[in-house]
């Protein structure tokens, strides 16, 4: 059965072991931040702070929700050990599957309302993640919810939102991102905004899984589930949000109005970007539970929530794109360990240049330009086991022929290798990795990989894994 609110997701991740709650007071300066970067570094389970300094009893502070594929299993309802592969699939097959959401009239959010000078975002216990940012972040793990203009389609995305004060805060919204595209359409009037922190966790995650424009993520959302999104009217601005949400901030974004955000360590392991003029949203109005659970990020060197939740989404999306393309891929795997920035196609051969070819396809689609390098693979090679992956770029590259550079292309500019003036004005690079066979190698030219799997016969192994328990392992 799917969770209903974030407050099931958390009994379910400590009844398995991944999530630790820890009583003594935490300061959200810092210490919340770093407690969280040291819990995802040694894979320790999610920590679930019970007081956050200089707020009141009850108010919580949770972070590292989806860390890895064990916490994405069980917000999917599989079994936490579920193979990534497995994940993926399931995801696609649910995907294609949407449900629209259903509005109610009463919602848990809505237990406590406050607008106009009531509305303080300082209320809550808005974690400075890093030393070094450019201030407290108040959206890391969130979902921020906009409506295009003169249509119904309604968007969830996540963008982070620096807070500048009690009324206000930051977003970075850049294209090719929806709500960018929103925001051009209609330059020269407000845009509403709604930010809802701690839903249930499959929400968030649509919420950072690329749909095409026009596509609502809560209707995936449903088809995630197996069930509708509950959805509640917001009290100031016309968008509706999840009716379980822990806390839901009502605001708009005016013409001109902007102001310097960041900078901020991101989802790379790295504080790449200074602070900018960007956007600000003006709130409104400010909805929450009793006794909110405030959800935070903590990005750095994967694998972290970002990494972890779009190896999946992520992974989905391009493989749905290549099949579609009529490519005969067998996997994709946007690698967290690369900070997704690099993607592993597997393939079969059938002519010569399909990797050039899976390259093109992934370059060509809306996030193409955040996946500089693809790295593609023959079907023997599993593509979310970096061994495999590693093992057949140094076995099946050519140095030459195998390495297939793009010098002029479009950047996304939180790469790192980036110089100032190309992340200015987006100039960047690109590289796929062909390790595959030639095509045309005879059988008997190609090598053998010496594997338990390839190297024995049926028997050999049968009779070897039947004595496996007796040898003591």
């Amino acid at each position: 059965m799917p969770f209903k609110d974030l407050r099931e997701f958390l009994v379910r991740l400590e009844k398995e072991g991944e999530l630790q709650r820890i009583a003594e007071a935490v300061d959200w300066n810092l210490e919340a931040g770093a407690m969280s970067r040291r819990a995802i570094e040694e894979n320790l389970p999610a920590p679930f702070f019970q007081k956050v300094k200089g707020h009141p009893d009850g108010y919580r502070l949770v972070s590292c929700l989806l860390t890895n594929h064990r916490r994405i299993a069980i917000a999917m309802d599989m079994a936490p050990d579920t193979h990534v592969k497995e994940l993926i699939e399931q995801f696609l097959r649910r995907k294609d599957k949407p449900i629209k959401p259903v509005l109610v009239k009463e919602a848990p959010c809505k237990e406590n309302v406050l607008k106009g000078g009531k509305a303080d975002l300082l209320r809550f216990p808005v974690p400075m993640v890093h030393d070094g940012d450019g201030g407290r972040y108040l959206g890391t793990w969130h979902i921020t919810v906009s409506k295009e203009p003169g249509s119904d389609w309604v968007n969830w995305g996540m963008y982070r939102h620096m807070l500048h004060d009690k009324k206000s805060f930051g977003i970075l919204a850049l294209p090719p991102k929806h709500i960018s595209s929103m925001m051009e359409k209609i330059p020269n009037k407000p845009i509403e905004v709604a930010v809802a922190i701690g839903t249930e966790p499959i929400s968030c995650l649509c919420a950072a899984t690329p749909m095409p424009y026009g596509v609502s993520e809560v209707d995936i959302a449903g088809g995630l589930r197996g069930e509708p999104v509950e959805l509640v009217n917001c009290e100031t601005i016309n968008l509706t949000v999840p009716a379980t949400a822990e806390i839901v901030i009502e605001g708009e974004i005016r013409p001109g109005d902007m102001k310097d955000e960041g900078p901020f360590g991101e989802y790379t392991g790295y504080r790449s970007e200074q602070k900018r003029p960007r956007p600000v949203v003006r709130v409104k109005a400010i909805t929450h539970r009793n006794n909110p659970i405030f959800a935070m990020s903590c990005p750095g060197i994967p694998v972290d929530e970002s990494a972890a939740v779009f190896s999946v989404c992520k992974s989905a999306a391009f493989l749905d794109e290549l099949k579609g393309k009529g490519l005969p891929v067998t996997g994709a795997y946007l690698v967290p360990e690369g900070t997704n920035h690099t993607i592993v196609v597997s393939t079969h051969i059938p002519y010569y240049g399909i990797a050039g070819e899976i390259a093109q396809v992934v370059w060509g689609s809306r996030h193409g330009c955040l996946i500089p390098v693809v790295i593609v693979v023959q079907d023997d090679i599993d593509p979310c086991n970096l061994k495999q992956v590693f093992h057949a770029m140094m076995t099946r590259c050519h140095p030459v022929r195998g390495i297939n550079k793009v010098e002029h292309a479009l950047a996304w500019p939180l790469i790192p290798w980036l110089n100032t003036y190309e992340r200015e004005y987006r100039m960047g690079a690109r590289v796929y990795f062909d390790c595959t066979w030639p095509v045309d190698w005879k059988p008997s030219e190609i090598p053998k990989r010496m594997s338990f799997a390839e190297a024995y016969s049926e028997a050999i192994k049968k009779k070897v894994l039947a004595k496996w328990r007796k040898y003591g392992y």
